[in-house]
């Protein structure tokens, strides 16, 4: 059960109810973090701000997957690991082994999204301060200053999100269960 009231498009306060039309067509269904975020229009309308300037980023959206599930394990957000697992086999074309270790926090086996892992996972670990051999094998994967930028962006939006659903104890959409860890 929800701590934070979990809207519908009929329950959702007036200023939220675009973003919740918006999300429900996106996704077919109305996934439980926006019925939460929509208890505070503001915080829905960043969540979608935010996502759609991250989607912009230069990161590819597998490596924006990398970012997501990295963070939602590191804060322990059972909710964005399922979203987050059904994105990156769905739409990103990430292999089930790869999102599998995602999930556990453990290597993968390409050395380019490895490399993103570490990185994000040193990021959250340290508060951006990554020590410099983490930030070296960053770069020596082939990624840029703007795009360590851009993890931080990755990271500031799982952040709202993670935070939120512990805060809520958002339970997973049933459309999403087949993706939390362990049932893939």
């Amino acid at each position: 059960m929800s701590r934070l009231t979990l809207h519908t498009l009929a329950s959702a306060p007036e200023a939220s109810q675009p973003f919740v039309e918006r999300a429900i067509a996106a996704n077919g269904f109305l996934p439980n973090l926006i019925g939460v975020l929509a208890n505070a229009p503001v915080a829905l309308e960043t969540y979608l701000t935010v996502a759609g300037i991250n989607a912009r980023s230069s990161l590819t959206l597998a490596e924006r997957e990398v970012v997501q599930i990295t963070a939602a394990r590191i804060h322990g957000c059972d909710f964005c690991v399922a979203g987050h697992t059904a994105v990156a086999l769905k739409k990103a074309g990430i292999s089930i082994d790869s999102v599998r270790a995602l999930q556990h926090g453990t290597p993968l086996d390409d050395a380019r999204l490895e490399a993103l892992r570490r990185f994000a996972g040193a990021a959250i670990a340290t508060r951006g301060k990554v020590v410099q051999q983490d930030y070296d094998a960053f770069t020596s994967a082939g990624y840029n200053q703007a795009q360590a930028l851009e993890v931080l962006l990755g990271i500031s939006l799982a952040t709202l999100c993670n935070f939120a659903n512990s805060l809520a104890g958002t339970p997973v959409n049933p459309e999403l269960q087949p993706y939390l860890e362990g049932a893939i």
